[in-house]
């Protein structure tokens, strides 16, 4: 079995997934727009262009989404995409360039359970947590 992260954005899908493609190291192994699907006709001309799947792979780890119908957007809550780092600068690192016209909830910092541990909502509306946790 696997568990994957499936996000869903309000029109900016393709600009998301390039951003995180840049930020965490991986590549875009495909990216399809409405436009390019079989279902290309029943979309409006002017949703054509957006992303109805993307696939980033980060290492062995798979990240997907796609832009969602205006009418049927809501934005993330209950949840967190979470990602463990090994690295503290590398974990900064990350933190930052999410955080980059994002929204900080909790600024990355040392706790009893890690190096370091952060959350941030980025600028296309998807909470992140980054956890660095302390050698055993």
């Amino acid at each position: 079995m696997q568990i994957n992260a499936y996000l869903l954005f309000n029109g900016q899908c393709e600009e998301a997934f390039k951003f995180y493609e840049k930020v965490f190291g991986g590549k875009i192994v495909g990216m399809m727009t409405n436009g390019e699907s079989p279902m290309a006709q029943q979309v409006a001309p002017e949703w054509r262009g957006k992303i109805i799947h993307a696939r980033l792979l980060v290492g062995d780890q798979a990240l997907m989404g796609s832009d969602v119908q205006p009418d049927q957007y809501e934005a993330p809550q209950g949840f967190s995409v979470s990602l463990g780092v090994k690295d503290p600068a590398e974990a900064d690192r990350v933190f930052n360039a999410l955080a980059q016209n994002g929204k900080v909830t909790l600024p990355i910092q040392k706790t009893f359970w890690s190096v370091r541990f952060g959350m941030v909502i980025d600028r296309f509306g998807i909470p992140w947590m980054i956890n660095c946790e302390q050698a055993a």
